[in-house]
C-alpha cells in the first residue's frame, strides 16, 4: 500500500500547487447553486411546506451537498484518461509498472478530490449560510458520522466509472456509456432526491448506484436516522465489493486480451 500512498501524496501536492485554477470552477458552481436555490424558493409556498417529505431548507441543502460532491470529485482520471490509455496503447506500458493499474488510477483520483472537495464544501457552506440559513436540527457529529459514507460513495462512483472505461478494451469508445451513467446520476439523486419520483420507481433506485453515491450521503446530512445510516452503509459495502470484483474481472480479461493479441 506504500506505493499507492506515494501516488496519492504526489497528486495531492500537485493539486495544492494549482489551487487557484481549481478555484475558477467556483464561478460555475456558484451560478448553478444560485439557480437551484431560486427554483426551490419558487416551488415552496412557505418554509414549513413539505415536498416529498423535505422542507424548503432541507431540499436546498440536499442540492447543495450533492452538487458539492459532483463538482468536488472530477472524474477525468477514471474516465477520459483510462479510456485514452487503453485506446492509445499506453496501457501496455503501464501494466508493467510495479503497481496495479486500477489501484493507481484510484489513488490519483483520491489525491485530486482530497483537495477539491473541501474547497467546494467551504464554498457551498458559505453560500448556504448566506442564501438559505442554517439547516434545522443539524449537529456537527452528524457530519462526522456521515464522512465515511461520503468517502465510500465517492469510491463506488470511481470504481464504476473505471469499469465503464475498461469497456474500451473491447469497443472503440466508452464515452456514450459514461454519458448515460452521468445523466442517470445527475438527474436522479443529485438534482432531485429519490423521494420526488413516483413511488413505483423508488424501490428500483435503491438497487442502483444513485442510492449509494449521492443520495445516501446527502439524505443522512439533512435528515439523519440510525436506521437509514445502517441501511446505506450496508448497501455501500455490498456495492463496493461487487464493483471492485467487476473492476478486477474486466481488467484481468482486458489485459489477457492484450497479451493474446501481442499488446
Amino acid at each position: 500500500m506504500k506505493k499507492y500512498r506515494v501516488i496519492y501524496r504526489s497528486v495531492l501536492m500537485e493539486n495544492l500547487q494549482y489551487a487557484a485554477n481549481i478555484a475558477m470552477g467556483f464561478i460555475s458552481f456558484s451560478i448553478i447553486v444560485f439557480v437551484f436555490i431560486q427554483l426551490w424558493n419558487y416551488m415552496y409556498s412557505s418554509p414549513q411546506e413539505l415536498i416529498a417529505g423535505y422542507t424548503k431548507s432541507q431540499m436546498i441543502w440536499y442540492v447543495l451537498i450533492t452538487e458539492t460532491i459532483w463538482f468536488g470529485t472530477p472524474s477525468h482520471v477514471v474516465t477520459r484518461q483510462v479510456a485514452a490509455d487503453i485506446r492509445g496503447g499506453n496501457i501496455a506500458y503501464l501494466i508493467n509498472k510495479p503497481y496495479h493499474y486500477t489501484l493507481y488510477c484510484l489513488a490519483k483520483y483520491t489525491g485530486g478530490w482530497s483537495v477539491q472537495l473541501p474547497m467546494f464544501a467551504l464554498t457551498a457552506l458559505g453560500l448556504g449560510a448566506v442564501l438559505v440559513g442554517p439547516l434545522p436540527a443539524f449537529h456537527p457529529w452528524t457530519l462526522l458520522a456521515v464522512t465515511p459514507v461520503i468517502i465510500a460513495g465517492i469510491t463506488i462512483d470511481a470504481v464504476l466509472r473505471l469499469c465503464i472505461s475498461m469497456i474500451s478494451f473491447w469497443i472503440e469508445d466508452s464515452n456514450p456509456f459514461q454519458w448515460l451513467y452521468n445523466k442517470l446520476l445527475l438527474v436522479v439523486g443529485t438534482i432531485f432526491p429519490v423521494e420526488i419520483f413516483p413511488e413505483v420507481l423508488q424501490p428500483f433506485f435503491k438497487f442502483t448506484p444513485i442510492y449509494t453515491v449521492c443520495y445516501g450521503p446527502a439524505k443522512l446530512i439533512v435528515d439523519f436516522s440510525t436506521e437509514k445510516y445502517a441501511e446505506i452503509l450496508l448497501a455501500q459495502a455490498l456495492y463496493l465489493a461487487a464493483a471492485c470484483g467487476l473492476m478486477f474481472f474486466l481488467y484481468g480479461k482486458g489485459v489477457k486480451k492484450l497479451y493474446v493479441n501481442g499488446g
